[in-house]
């Protein structure tokens, strides 16, 4: 699902709220979480699940291509865990 169906999806169950004021609070949503994650906190939303930034020490990785030796330099990277609620709803128990 891309961003624009979510809206769609979104404005279709509330036909009571303008397209625009919908569009206006998912991104708000995400800005808010990618805000939080930049500054090094956890965003938890209970029984979906949790976005933390995990960080990734410098290495010597492989290009591909021609094998040889490139640096790779450190990097915090964005990591989802799924919660329970979700987990068990994706594996039909709930």
């Amino acid at each position: 699902m891309t961003k624009s169906e979510l809206i769609q999806r979104l404005a279709e169950r509330n036909p009571h709220l303008l397209h625009r004021d919908i569009e206006r609070i998912v991104q708000t949503v995400f800005d808010e979480i990618a805000d939080a994650l930049s500054e090094g906190n956890r965003v938890e939303l209970r029984g979906f699940g949790a976005f933390s930034v995990k960080s990734r020490t410098a290495r010597t990785g492989r290009n591909p291509r021609t094998g040889t030796a490139v640096s790779v330099e450190a990097k915090r990277v964005p990591y989802f865990k799924t919660g329970k609620e979700l987990r068990e709803r994706l594996n039909g128990k709930a």
